[in-house]
């Protein structure tokens, strides 16, 4: 089997956990996920099956979120999964206080990644050595938020805001929580997260997994194609002798404009592949799904 799977992770399982659930039902070796959720949070895991697994990087790389943002706690791993490290009541704080500092994180930002997070250091995960006791440090990186709209705010001694955020890929929805506080100088840390886009795949088309598993009982499981999330990308139609040769790993005339990657068709409408611009103006395979012996 080969294609996506628009999946609605739920609460209290892993990414992993996740993938290999989808291995056991479809007896499928090859399949993967598009960008890590942590436990606690639920929404939009792309999910790759077969050959698919090979296109994941070509997915778009923009996300959106639901978050929830509460005031005045302050946590290790700063969300609610983690150790309280300090609470005080800001009974005081208004929701217009929030929304004067919100453009201050719209645009490209530096982030410090939280210590509990998959990033290898020395070819360990930070949140491994977080756990072991070790001082994690991780250095900022450079992130794009496009846009964050205020969805509610409840006051009280620990008031909550809630904000859906359009970003980049990368980017830490924790770490956005801790720094909105530091900026107000409060503690703040996310309280729920829910994923509502991500690669190219929205939360309104999303299955679950009691879903998955009912249709693969039911053996009438279909998969997205290899190509339906990469509409982003230009497409290219070769002839069919353009396309044997293509897929036999030759360069071929190419389209002239300036974007790096594209989606390769022969004249039946077949997906072959990717193919990658050369500066000579000539399509490159960069990579063939195609058998050149006959979807060619």
């Amino acid at each position: 089997m080969d294609g996506f799977i628009n999946l609605y992770k739920p609460a209290g399982l892993t990414s992993h956990d996740c993938v290999t659930k989808i291995r056991r039902w479809l007896r499928e070796r090859r399949v993967g996920h598009g960008g890590t959720l942590d436990p606690l949070a639920t929404g939009v895991l792309p999910i790759a099956v077969g050959r698919a697994t090979r296109l994941l990087t070509f997915l778009p790389a923009d996300k959106r979120y639901r978050a929830r943002v509460r005031f005045g706690v302050q946590t290790t791993t700063d969300d609610l999964a983690g150790d309280l490290v300090t609470q005080q009541p800001v009974p005081h704080l208004t929701l217009a206080t929030v929304q004067a500092v919100l453009p201050e994180f719209i645009g490209v930002i530096a982030q410090k990644p939280p210590a509990f997070s998959a990033i290898h250091i020395q070819g360990q995960r930070a949140y491994d050595l977080a756990r072991q006791g070790q001082a994690v440090d991780l250095p900022e990186r450079s992130v794009e938020i496009y846009d964050l709209a205020i969805r509610d705010w409840q006051g009280g001694d620990f008031p909550e805001l809630t904000l859906d955020v359009h970003c980049g890929s990368g980017t830490y929805i924790r770490s956005l929580a801790r720094d909105i506080g530091q900026r107000l100088g409060i503690p703040a840390t996310l309280s729920a997260l829910e994923r509502t886009a991500s690669g190219g795949m929205d939360i309104t088309r999303s299955l679950t997994l009691e879903q998955c598993y009912a249709h693969c009982q039911a053996g009438d499981w279909q998969l997205d194609p290899l190509d339906h999330y990469l509409h982003h990308l230009p497409a290219v139609t070769l002839t069919r002798a353009q396309a044997q040769r293509w897929c036999y790993g030759q360069p071929q005339d190419g389209p002239v404009q300036a974007s790096p990657w594209w989606r390769v068709y022969d004249e039946q409408g077949h997906f072959l592949g990717i193919g990658q611009r050369t500066r000579e103006q000539t399509l490159k395979p960069h990579l063939v799904l195609a058998d050149p012996r006959s979807a060619c």
